[in-house]
């Protein structure tokens, strides 16, 4: 159960992808636990259906999931698929909503963050909001996500270097996965999480969906509509075939019943 054994919880699998059934209150005192002890980096990501496809056929991403020490399940889909299965998924931890609860307890508690990636317009965006509204938050450094191969030698000891406990990584599946699966043992900090796209929330650049699309695990239409020409593929070819996943393994479940 990831490269530090630490979670306490079971492990379950989506179509071979793994994941935790935490709840978000659950993941938060992990993560908190984690910061204070500083015992070892905590490596947390989290799955969606696009990320568990993808998986499918990714042996570096199903890899990098399967050492983290916590894997959330973010994506109604998900949880219903869990469900449906037999598994146990209490509920979904949104990463946008992870993050900013994350980010109320770092302002209570004086934690200090490095947020990476995004672009530079972005990330100043972020910082300003972060900042304003998050006081406490000690903002131990950032840097955009746009460095390439030959530039992360000098993000990885900038980030060592800020002595940050929790690492905000806003970059792209796999980049971020690989990013944070290659350096963790460099970083010197406690916790480092992806977060994909949270940092183009947080700055005002996309909206989030109303909640009850939210709840209705119909968020991904509410982006879709936003950017059709980016996403139609990730969501048409993508959630077209997580079904297909998820219908052969109830099918294959159903047989060995």
């Amino acid at each position: 159960m990831g490269r530090l054994g630490r979670v306490q919880s079971r492990r379950y699998r989506v179509s071979g992808v793994p994941y935790d059934a935490l709840t978000m209150d659950e993941t938060l005192a992990q993560l908190e636990e984690a910061i204070r002890s500083r015992s070892a980096p905590l490596q947390h990501t989290a799955v969606n259906a696009a990320k568990i496809v993808r998986a499918r056929s990714d042996p570096f991403l199903l890899e990098s999931i399967e050492a983290s020490d916590i894997v959330n399940v973010d994506g109604q889909a998900v949880v219903w698929a869990a469900r449906l299965l037999g598994n146990p998924a209490p509920e979904r931890v949104a990463g946008i909503d992870l993050m900013w609860e994350l980010l109320q307890r770092a302002n209570a508690h004086g934690f200090r963050v490095y947020f990476l990636g995004a672009t530079q317009q972005t990330l100043d965006a972020v910082l300003e909001r972060v900042r304003r509204e998050l006081p406490g938050v000690v903002v131990a450094g950032a840097h955009h996500g746009y460095f390439g191969d030959e530039g992360a030698e000098a993000v990885v000891e900038g980030i060592a270097s800020s002595r940050a406990d929790i690492l905000l990584v806003a970059m792209p599946t796999p980049q971020k996965e690989r990013f944070v699966h290659a350096y963790l043992d460099r970083l010197d900090v406690a916790v480092a999480m992806g977060v994909g796209g949270s940092f183009d929330v947080l700055a005002g650049v996309t909206r989030r969906a109303p909640r009850w699309l939210q709840r209705a695990g119909l968020e991904w239409a509410f982006r879709l509509a936003q950017e059709p020409r980016r996403l139609f593929k990730r969501y048409a070819v993508t959630n077209a075939k997580f079904v297909a996943l998820v219908a052969s393994d109830a099918l294959r479940k159903r047989s060995r019943a």
